[in-house]
Parts: C-alpha cells; sequence; structure tokens
C-alpha cells in the first residue's frame, strides 16, 4: 500500500487491504484487527476505505441511522403482529377474564341495588301504614 502513497485515492483503493488519508494523501495498511482506523494512523474524516466519495465518519453516521431504522421497524412489526395475534384470540376464545370479572362486578351492583330499592319501598310503605296514608 506505501507504493501508492502521494498518487491517488482510487489507485491506492484498488487493493482492498490499503486505507487512503486524504488529510495526509497517505495509502497505508488497513488495521483488520480494529473495526476503526486509530487516530494516529489517520483522522476518521479524512479515512477513506473502499470508495473515496465516503469518509468513515459518515458511514458510522449512516449506518448507525439504518440500522436503527430497521430497529425501530422490527420492533414496531413485532408489537403489531403480537397485537393482531391477541385480537384474533380474544375473537375465537371469546370474553376474557377481565371482562367476565367486569361482567360479574356489574350483577352484583344491580343486585345490591334491587336490595336497596326494596328496602326503601318497605321503609316507605311502614311510614304510611304508621301515619296512615295509604
Amino acid at each position: 500500500c506505501r507504493q501508492y502513497t502521494n498518487r491517488s485515492c482510487e489507485e491506492c483503493l484498488k487493493n482492498v487491504t490499503c486505507l487512503w488519508c486524504a488529510s495526509s494523501g497517505r495509502c497505508v495498511e488497513y488495521p483488520v484487527r480494529r473495526v476503526l482506523p486509530p487516530a494516529d494512523l489517520c483522522e476518521l474524516r479524512s479515512a477513506r476505505w473502499g470508495v473515496c466519495w465516503v469518509n468513515f465518519e459518515a458511514l458510522i453516521i449512516a449506518m448507525s441511522v439504518v440500522g436503527g431504522t430497521i430497529l425501530i421497524m422490527l420492533g414496531v412489526c413485532c408489537c403489531c403482529c403480537c397485537c393482531k395475534k391477541k385480537s384474533k384470540k380474544q375473537v375465537l376464545e371469546g370474553p376474557d377474564k377481565d371482562d367476565e370479572r367486569a361482567a360479574r362486578e356489574r350483577e352484583r351492583r344491580r343486585v345490591r341495588q334491587e336490595e336497596r330499592r326494596a328496602e326503601m319501598k318497605s321503609r316507605h310503605d311502614e311510614i304510611r301504614r304508621k301515619y296512615g296514608t295509604v
């Protein structure tokens, strides 16, 4: 790779093991043991690998945005599928336990209300009989 130093980026990047540093015009061996080239070798905004028109800084940002978008889309799809399955399950199985509990509670309230009405009616009837207004 060093033989392409002070030539052009295109010539340097013909060899896939080379890294072009635009700020210094050097062509160096890509440090394969590290994911990103170290700052003492070349700054991220000046480093080019694969193509000359994309620097590492822009590549990292673009890949992060694309990766984040894909993760968000997967999450939304999973949520939609889970909700769809849950709604189908409720339709097939009928009302769930919460609905049944609410219905039992409504029935208990209705029975208590009728008991109170009957009790109030008997009290009123008793008062009417006592004062002779029946």
